[in-house]
């Protein structure tokens, strides 16, 4: 606490000066006076509580200047406050959802490991907006870029592979994504496309896409997801479904040049943690710049210093009212 006006608590002074001069007046200065016989009865009698109670008022008018004095000096209490400014960031994940997503090298699954660790990759990141695409044979998208982290993590849990025509067309996954934050006043905006394929459909070529995210300033990090050589896949036959070792095909070049051109990076997830490991170093490359600005906030207090002194002198009147007034 400190008070704006320090100089005039001077004013205490006066208060004080009163306190001496009622002193002086009841002790120092000579009063009337009775000759008796004796006085051992009022020494037996001692002094009575009332004698005492009879100063109350005196103290409380003392009291109620003293705070009136406080009170003008305006104390005030203050403490540091932060504001911070996040730079927001847009991202958008453009997951593939071809049947080839259903290959087994990752547990359970390549498109239940990713979108469990794609969710966690939501969680971790409240401040930025967040949309998601899927594609496959065609593209579209599966939630608008938004801050409401529980619709968007619902909605990654929605996602599966038979949502659209199979196939495997980045450049419109890439497309999408982009046409997402075209109109994005953030001071980034991402892309995080995941796929496990050869682009093989698609109106738009992945090139063509990358030209389309560079022109608009996005900045594009591509996965591609499965083991080196073959990996296990459900296969359909006539007497159900047999897991059976398929080849692994992922155009690593394609994706490193899309990456590259944005000034992104590619990355190879051949299981789970490294999956977890990719999105932990995205995460730690994106991260939203704050500005961190202090400022004090002041609290006034004289208030409760004024009420106080109110209080002080209500109760002086009320007991030179109905309690002094009727002392013997």
């Amino acid at each position: 606490m400190f008070f704006e006006y320090p100089e005039l608590l001077w004013l205490l002074v006066v208060p004080a000066l009163l306190v001496l001069h009622y002193v002086y007046r009841e002790v120092a200065q000579k009063r009337p006076h009775l000759r008796v016989s004796t006085s051992v009865p009022w020494m037996l009698r001692g002094r009575s509580f009332m004698s005492f109670f009879r100063h109350v008022p005196f103290a409380l008018r003392i009291a109620a200047l003293s705070l009136i004095v406080v009170a003008i000096a305006r104390p005030r209490s203050s403490e540091d406050m932060e504001r911070v400014d996040t730079e927001g960031i847009d991202i958008v994940l453009a997951m593939d959802v071809s049947t080839s997503m259903l290959a087994r090298d990752l547990t359970p699954d390549r498109i239940s490991a990713s979108k469990d660790i794609a969710i966690e990759f939501i969680s971790q990141r409240p401040t930025d907006r967040m949309g998601i695409v899927v594609f496959a044979g065609e593209s579209f998208t599966q939630c608008p870029l938004t801050t409401d982290r529980a619709t968007l993590i619902n909605l990654m849990k929605e996602v599966q592979t038979d949502l659209i025509e199979d196939g495997t067309a980045i450049g419109n996954g890439l497309a999408t994504a982009v046409a997402r934050m075209k109109d994005s006043d953030a001071k980034s905006r991402v892309v995080i496309l995941l796929t496990d394929g050869v682009n093989n459909r698609g109106e738009v070529s992945p090139n063509m896409a990358a030209e389309i995210a560079k022109t608009y300033g996005v900045r594009v990090y591509t996965i591609g997801v499965g083991k080196e050589g073959m990996a296990p896949y459900p296969v359909m036959t006539p007497w159900g479904v047999e897991v059976q070792n398929v080849k692994v095909e992922i155009d690593e070049a394609l994706l490193s040049d899309i990456a590259e051109s944005t000034g992104g990076r590619y990355f190879r997830a051949t299981d789970n943690t490294k999956l977890a490991e990719i999105y932990s170093e995205i995460n730690r490359m994106e991260k939203a710049r704050t500005t961190v600005d202090s400022f004090p906030v002041y609290k006034e207090l004289f208030g409760m210093y004024a009420l106080l002194a109110l209080l002080a002198l209500l109760l002086e009147l009320i007991l030179n009212w109905f309690v002094i007034r009727r002392l013997p």
